[in-house]
């Protein structure tokens, strides 16, 4: 069992930056997910992948319409998965979730909720105009 926790999450302004984080708990497991993603939900809106990390070889998986604005990297030693968020507009406001999960498909990362098995309680964004 996986337990995910997200922080960071706040209010800004338009142009500001947030750094959210994700502490992940394993319990009867020693080793670590495989993937582990950053997915947000607004309003009325489904669920979409924001972008995931393979834990084991780090390589990223981005949404194209964020990219160059959200980063998500790794601490290994602690678990720990972060997403910086860069140059927030209004749109961004969301509720912020973080997933893991042992699955991989054709070797890499999935961006879909589908794929993903832990998910945390989730930590809000807003950014205001």
């Amino acid at each position: 069992q996986v337990k995910l926790v997200e922080s960071g999450g706040g209010s800004v302004q338009a142009g500001g930056s947030l750094r959210l984080s994700c502490a992940a708990s394993l319990y009867g497991s020693t080793y670590s997910t495989n993937c582990m993603g950053w997915f947000r939900q607004a309003p009325v809106k489904e669920r979409e992948g924001v972008a995931a990390i393979a834990t084991g070889g780090g390589s990223t998986y981005n949404a194209d319409s964020l990219k160059g604005r959200f980063t998500i990297s790794q601490d290994s030693a602690k678990n720990t998965v972060y997403l910086q968020m860069n140059s927030l507009k209004p749109e961004d406001t969301a509720m912020y979730y973080c997933a893991a999960t042992w699955r991989l498909y054709g070797g890499t990362c999935g961006m879909q909720q589908d794929q993903y098995d832990y998910w945390g309680q989730g930590t809000p964004v807003t950014v205001s105009s």
